[in-house]
């Protein structure tokens, strides 16, 4: 037998289930629609003379229906009765006194010696004397008006119409359904109520109660003129004979009244708010606790609980923060918030050009400035200087049988350690390979025209039988150096040095070594790497053993002012060439001899550790590292690692690190010992020029910014001139607000010296202050809507659309949940696997409705206008709705406009087996799931609706999460979805 239904030749309509069948198949059109099953028409249930069961309004839509009410009312946890709405429960209605409850609406009254006023809601006081409406005993009952001759002349509120004696006010149909639950119709008494289909009238004449199944019972004498046999005695509910007469009782959540047969509904929210935490709503014979925006319903119903917002997927970009009721995202350094939830990079190079002097370079969450060839970059990292005090100086010198090279190490040293057997240590920085696109300044910087590149080496050795593992020597090595006479720049032998330099130290045996004296060494590499060795004869025997490589790589510059007319450029070039190499060739004697030591703060350290030697003890962490209860911890910012105590101590005054797990601290750019202990970067360091000065080297002394320049940044080696021709009023000016300007331009603007006029922002720029001469572009992959933006929240990020996945996903506006650009337009496709069909929650969507349908989101088969549509909408719906799409793809449509943006929408989706299809749509299609507010709720909640999306992909998860579960779904929906699941999984039970 072939299926026609799997294999798609069946010839059922689109709106119909096909069942295969032992020899054929048949088509059975889905509820809500008629038909033969190869044609369906949907079934307007709005028609049928019970109106579909609502009792005030209903709209049909395909398959279904929805019942709504009138102002004033509000839908029954049946989805089809309307209960009256207590406007005085909020905010008193609005009215400045007394607010009395009405069926369908409600009325403002005012204390003695007061009167409402036309609004309704105010009270005016009532003069004792008065003329016309302002007297006391005027007689209108509603409004008052004065006519031109003195006297008044009388009017009613919408929905009343005045009485023949032109003063009093009757109630029609037209105001609060003239006090009627159901049906209304106007007589000339008033407004007669009537109830719906299934439902009586109470006794009240407004009121509309259950069905009662009335038996006509044969009258018999000995009974007394009152029964429950007759009109059920009486009773507004349940009746009992009893000895004395009938005995009517309420059910729960109704009173007993004092004429012994009415009930009345209990308000359960008048007394300590139902017990609910939040929101208590009163509902015939019962009540239903809420929860404020952020806060979910605990199971018992009662309480609410926050919403930690942050334990979701997708909350924020970077950080996120639980708030009560809310949550707050928090972007890394370098990047900014956007669309409320996002983080993009910051262009710090359209803030003022980065405050760098010539050139700046974008990179993602930082910046780099740039220097023109023949400059160098200021400590302070934005100026450009002619040359700057090399970082490591290498010297050898030859005493008796013994060559020694130490390697000095001003500043900028640094430890990276890789692995257990691999580290890297470097000293300096290296030079800037400019590359990318970069920022210029117009200005030029007095630097040299021809700028010699550096000399680079690179030497690798290697040492037997050890693994890298940077240590510090034996004490007593230690002591023998330090009375040799080998030590760091500061001359410090003492237990703790003050680490204001370190130095990469190699003490040489006698033999062929080449004095390398005062070679400029810029930047100095060293990286060691241990590894198994693997190759030749000798593997097999010794498979045990390492062997380490030490890699060096050697900067060293060439000053074109040492050239002499003996020796040019080139000469010169050759001279340090030579130095090098040959101190290179001593390093690797020194290395063969196992006589290689780092020294890092006055403290000498062995690169590697002989495999002979036993281990350090286990407690020990390392370099860079301190103990700290259990674990190792690494130095903090502001500390170094001090060898002989193996613990983290801070860095002296005149220092500063900005790096963690260092052996050194960095020396200020000046080099008096002071400043504060532990400074963790150069801001730390003293006597540094305060924005509006500047000096040389950005230290004091330092000279006020001339007039016509300004400085906002501390430790400046310039001014940034105010361009044009302007001034300023004084000299040491912070911004170029402090500049004369011809104009003041406003937020959104930028000022042009160059015409001295106020130009809008470009598209994907703003500027949110006053006076600025520059526009800030919009962070990560965001632009503005329109020109002239004068905030980051005009950013939107427009990227959108695609191929969403096979079996769930989201439907998302772009920059969402920010506000969604303009004149975008966007298109998804859901195409899910053989035998899967779509199920769609909309949780809540934000469109203008002001602007006449210009952003509109469409749901249909494909991009066909006469293609079958599921779901269309240009407006604003806060509550959730769920469907089943109708054609077996989606091609989904958002398209907006130029006038009016919201915050779109974050629709889920989840494809299931269309076995379920009964189930699925059953599940939806009832009112009960969108009637109570906590159900709404589900459908908002991205944890709830995971789980009720994985109930609909797979019933039987369904007493999963009713077994183990129970605190996601509240009692009421695990009742609602019970009954539908188990019949559907267990039809004979």
């Amino acid at each position: 037998d072939v299926d026609e239904c799997v294999e798609g030749t069946d010839s059922c309509h689109i709106d119909a289930i096909c069942q295969n069948t032992p020899k054929s198949y048949k088509c059975i059109c889905k509820s809500g629609y008629t038909g033969d099953g190869k044609h369906c028409k949907d079934v307007d249930e709005c028609e049928r003379e019970d109106n579909a069961g609502c009792v005030h309004e209903c709209v049909n839509i395909p398959g279904n229906y929805r019942c709504t009410c009138y102002d004033g009312f509000r839908l029954a946890h049946d989805g089809h009765n309307c209960l009256d709405l207590d406007e005085c429960s909020e905010g008193n209605g609005g009215c400045q006194q007394t607010c009395v409850n009405m069926m369908g609406s409600y009325e403002c009254f005012c204390r003695e010696g007061f009167f409402l006023s036309d609004n309704q809601h105010t009270c005016i006081q009532r003069p004792e004397e008065g003329m016309n409406c302002m007297n006391k005993n005027h007689g209108c009952a509603h409004i008052c008006r004065e006519t031109p001759k003195g006297g008044i002349a009388c009017e009613c509120r919408p929905g009343f119409e005045l009485t023949k004696n032109q003063r009093d006010c009757k109630l029609t149909c037209n105001y609060g359904n003239g006090g009627c639950q159901h049906t209304c119709d106007d007589t000339d008494q008033g407004p007669k109520c009537g109830c719906h289909v299934k439902f009586l009238l109470h006794s009240d004449g407004v009121t509309c109660i259950g069905e009662r199944h009335f038996q006509q019972h044969v009258i018999l004498e000995t009974f007394s003129n009152e029964t429950c046999a007759v009109n059920n005695g009486g009773c507004d509910s349940k009746c009992h004979d009893a000895a004395t007469g009938v005995h009517c009782s309420c059910p729960m959540g109704f009173m007993l009244q004092p004429d012994r047969k009415t009930c009345k509904d209990i308000d359960e929210c008048r007394l300590n708010n139902g017990g609910c935490d939040h929101i208590c709503r009163n509902t015939v014979g019962s009540f239903e606790c809420s929860c404020k925006k952020g806060y979910k319903l605990l199971i018992n119903e009662r309480n609410c609980q926050d919403i930690d917002e942050c334990s979701f997927d997708r909350t924020c970009d970077h950080l996120c923060i639980n708030t009560p009721g809310s949550f707050q995202c928090l972007c890394n350094k370098g990047y900014t918030l956007y669309g409320l939830t996002h983080c993009g990079d910051v262009d710090e190079c359209s803030i003022n050009r980065g405050g760098c002097k010539f050139g700046c370079i974008n990179t993602p969450g930082s910046y780099q400035c740039t220097c023109p060839a023949g400059c160098k970059l200021h400590w302070n990292k934005k100026d450009c200087i002619g040359s700057v005090p090399p970082r490591a100086t290498l010297t050898c010198n030859k005493t008796g049988k013994k060559d020694s090279c130490a390697l000095t190490c001003a500043s900028k040293a640094r430890f990276q350690p890789e692995s257990d057997s691999s580290y890297t240590v470097s000293c300096g920085t290296p030079v800037l390979r400019q590359g990318g696109q970069h920022r210029a300044a117009n200005s030029s910087q007095q630097c040299l025209e021809t700028v010699a590149a550096p000399i680079k080496q690179k030497a690798s050795f290697k040492i037997k039988d050890a693994k890298c593992h940077l240590h510090p020597r034996a004490k007593g090595k230690q002591d023998e150096a330090g009375k040799a006479g080998v030590q760091g720049e500061q001359g410090q032998r003492d237990a703790h040095p003050i680490p204001k330099g370190q130095v990469l130290m190699v003490t040489l045996c006698a033999g062929g070594a080449a004095p390398c004296s005062d070679c400029q060494v810029a930047f100095v590499n060293l990286k060691c790497d241990s590894s198994k060795k693997g190759k030749g004869r000798r593997a097999r025997n010794s498979s045990s053993k390492e062997v380490t490589r030490i890699t060096l790589e050697f900067e060293a510059e060439i000053k074109p002012e040492e050239t002499t007319a003996s020796c040019n450029l080139h000469c010169l070039r050759q001279k340090v060439e030579k130095k090098l190499k040959s101190a290179i060739k001593a390093l690797k004697k020194s290395i063969n001899q196992e006589r290689f030591l780092l020294r890092f703060a006055g403290m000498e350290y062995e690169v590697a550790r002989k495999l002979s030697v036993a281990p350090e003890r286990q407690e020990s962490c390392g370099p860079g590292q301190q103990r700290l209860g259990t674990k190792c911890v690494s130095c903090s910012q502001g500390t170094y690692y001090h060898g002989q105590t193996e613990q983290c101590v801070p860095c002296p005054s005149g220092t500063y690190q900005e790096k963690e797990g260092q052996l050194s601290c960095d020396l200020c750019p000046r080099s008096d010992a002071f400043g504060p202990v532990g400074a963790t970067n150069i801001t730390g360091c003293t006597g540094q020029c305060p924005p509006g000065q500047h000096s040389a080297d950005g230290f004091k002394p330092c000279q006020p910014c001339p007039r016509g320049s300004y400085q906002p940044e501390v430790g400046r080696a310039l001014c940034f001139p105010c361009g044009g021709g302007l001034t300023t009023r004084h000299e040491g000016a912070l911004t170029f607000q402090d500049c004369d300007t011809k104009v003041q331009c406003s937020p959104g603007h930028y000022y042009n010296t160059s015409v001295h006029r106020c130009i809008r922002c470009a598209v994907g720029t703003y500027q949110p202050d006053f006076r600025q001469n520059y526009c800030i572009a919009c962070p990560g992959n965001t632009t503005t809507d329109f020109d002239g933006s004068t905030s980051v929240s005009q950013c939107k990020n427009r990227q959108c659309g695609g191929e969403l996945g096979e079996y769930t996903g989201y439907i998302e506006s772009p920059n969402y949940p920010g506000n969604y650009p303009a004149n975008i337009e966007c298109t998804w496709n859901i195409n899910p696997p053989p035998k899967r069909k779509i199920l769609i929650v909309v949780p809540e969507i934000f469109l203008p409705s002001e602007d006449e349908c210009g952003d509109v989101l469409v749901m249909r088969k494909n991009s066909s206008p006469s293609s079958i549509t599921t779901y269309e909408t240009c407006q604003t719906y806060e509550r959730p709705i769920a469907f089943t799409a109708r054609s077996r793809k989606l091609w989904i449509n958002f398209k907006t406009s130029e006038a009016n943006s919201a915050r779109g929408f974050q629709i889920p989706y989840v494809t299931y087996d269309e076995d379920y299809e009964q189930l699925v749509e059953d599940i939806v299609r009832d009112g009960r799931l969108y009637a109570s507010e906590n159900h709404q709720e589900i459908l908002k909640d991205k944890k709830l609706i995971k789980a009720f999306f994985d109930v609909l992909a797979h019933p039987q998860n369904y007493f999963k999460y009713t077994e183990k579960h129970k605190e996601m779904l509240p009692r009421s929906f695990i009742k609602l979805l019970r009954s539908k699941v188990s019949s559907f999984l267990r039809p004979y039970k």
